[in-house]
């Protein structure tokens, strides 16, 4: 059976996604140089994210979708088990937002020009300048309902535990006022953790915890931070 599957993802699975990637990347870039920006780079990557999903028999339960509303600008932050991570949030989050994500995928064929085009937020750290723009361009994205996504981990975990979550990933929320929805991800380490090449059929499931405001004088950094990893935790299995 395990062949067959495999059989399956280098003649059909592969292929597919590589053109689903290639047509989503060129029907943003179009649909965002119309002027429709907003839309078209969240929208395609909506059913994108569900056909890499789709394709790889991976099934994705979301809840907790009543605690947000599609009007307000939230910081997402969620934990970060393996790449499927990516695919779900885009399918099944419910919610219009963009990456906070490294410099270096911008020059990635299609992905980078797609993610460029729809205003997804490249980090830029080399210079006091550089990371003044980047908050100035996350600034202008993060009004009228859209939202950002953020890994405070960082990277991809190894063995599917927690990471320690960097300060770096809340600085928007604090900076800009915004409440931070915690978001865990269960599941998406079986699908395709960081040492594998290809997914395997798997179940994953989103829970979108209650958002944590900001306080009258604004949100203090570390009970920010600690707040947002023990609701994170809290719907993880205990094991």
């Amino acid at each position: 059976m395990i062949i067959l599957y495999r059989i399956y993802q280098i003649l059909i699975f592969c292929p597919l996604i590589v053109v689903s990637t290639i047509i989503t990347a060129i029907v943003t870039v179009i649909g965002s140089a119309l002027g429709a920006g907003r839309w078209w780079g969240y929208y395609p990557e909506v059913l994108w994210g569900r056909i890499f999903c789709w394709l790889a028999f991976v099934r994705v339960t979301a809840s907790g979708h009543e605690n947000i509303d599609k009007d307000t600008s939230y910081v997402f932050v969620a934990n970060h088990q393996g790449a499927y991570d990516i695919f779900s949030l885009f399918g099944y989050l419910g919610h219009n937002f963009r990456w906070m994500m490294k410099e270096s995928l911008r020059r990635i064929p299609f992905v980078g020009w797609g993610c460029k085009a729809s205003g997804q937020i490249f980090v830029d750290n080399s210079s006091v300048s550089a990371t003044r723009r980047t908050m100035q361009e996350a600034e202008k994205q993060l009004s009228g309902g859209m939202s950002l996504v953020v890994f405070p981990e960082g990277a991809r975990t190894w063995d599917g535990k927690m990471r320690k979550f960097k300060k770096g990933a809340y600085m928007l929320a604090v900076e800009f006022n915004l409440p931070v929805v915690p978001v865990t991800i269960d599941g998406a380490f079986d699908v395709l953790p960081r040492f594998r090449l290809l997914p395997r059929p798997g179940h994953i499931r989103l829970t979108i915890h209650k958002p944590i405001p900001p306080t009258p004088g604004g949100h203090d950094l570390n009970t920010l931070m600690e707040e947002s990893r023990k609701a994170i935790a809290s719907a993880m299995p205990h094991d």
